[in-house]
């Protein structure tokens, strides 16, 4: 408020739940509103049994949908949002679906990188075996637990293989170290711990199979669009969070299930003509809807829309 008592902004672009606040200043100060919705507010509750409180719900359904009728322009970042969200809007011209599908390292003002809290170093790793990467949450929603699984089924196989986990919190990271413990492949699991984006991204450049083995969720994982552009093979589980964006042709594709998952991983660690055509067509699809360029062609049609 401080701010907007200060200057003369032509438009607002509130993220989240900030556009609850923001709707209301609105006519106050006469900007312009970008509700940039990465996701339902009352679907997370629901999703993450924040509250069994239906009347909890509904204030966030209320908000949001006040919020969404006033916006003059709504940014989605998958089908599945936008869908819901066009919904919801009184002009569908309103909306647009912009992927958060860019990864160059956020700098703030000062020029300094923006560094994650409590990041970690990353680990050395043998040069001589092949790397299956898992990076991310450690949620249960991402399915650790069935890769791990998975991998176990993948060593029966490929006893050369190594299973890095970059991620987690140190609790999580215990649960599923003993997880890997159980199923006998606890020597051939790296966890690694909250990393650096650098450092991640250092792991895929090495690995010789990425994952990504979500069960459940409908937003597409962030992650997945910097998996296209790598150059590295990815496996996928079949839910809506992946095929929404992913098919056969851009990655291996497998149920969520330990078999499928680990039939998956031996088939991109093996290298062959297969995998060659499934990174080519993954960077192809990058580059033409996914990339800097197509994301600063939807911006630039957001930004031309609310001025």
């Amino acid at each position: 408020m401080a701010l907007l008592a200060r200057n003369r902004y032509d438009v607002v672009h509130a993220h989240e739940e900030a556009v609850f606040f923001c709707r209301y200043l609105k006519p106050i100060f006469g900007f312009r509103l970008i509700y940039d919705m990465h996701s339902s507010l009352p679907q997370q509750l629901r999703n993450f049994r924040f509250s069994s409180s239906r009347a909890l719900t509904r204030v966030f359904e209320g908000l949001e949908d006040r919020s969404l009728r006033a916006a003059d322009a709504v940014i989605t970042i998958c089908p599945d949002l936008a869908e819901y969200a066009v919904r919801r809007i009184p002009d569908p011209k309103r909306h647009f679906l912009i992927e958060n599908s860019i990864f160059e390292p956020v700098r703030l003002r000062a020029g300094a990188p923006r560094r994650a809290a409590g990041a970690l170093a990353p680990p050395e790793l043998p040069r001589d075996r092949p790397i299956v990467l898992y990076a991310g949450t450690f949620e249960p929603y991402q399915g650790l637990d069935l890769l791990i699984r998975a991998f176990a089924r993948v060593r029966a196989s490929r006893s050369d293989a190594l299973l890095v986990l970059a991620g987690g919190q140190p609790a999580q990271v215990d649960r599923y170290r003993r997880l890997a413990e159980e199923e006998g492949v606890g020597e051939a699991c790296v966890f690694t711990g909250v990393l650096e984006q650098e450092a991640v991204r250092q792991l895929a450049r090495r690995a010789a199979v990425l994952t990504s083995p979500r069960t459940a969720g409908l937003n597409t994982p962030l992650k997945i669009y910097e998996q296209l552009a790598s150059g590295v093979p990815l496996v996928a589980t079949r839910v809506a969070a992946h095929t929404q964006v992913l098919n056969e042709d851009v990655c291996f594709l497998v149920e969520p299930e330990p078999g499928s998952l680990a039939a998956g991983i031996l088939a991109a660690l093996r290298g062959d003509e297969r995998c060659r055509r499934v990174v080519a067509a993954a960077r192809a699809l990058y580059d033409a809807h996914y990339s800097r360029s197509a994301y600063e062609a939807k911006m630039r049609a957001l930004l031309q829309a609310v001025s």
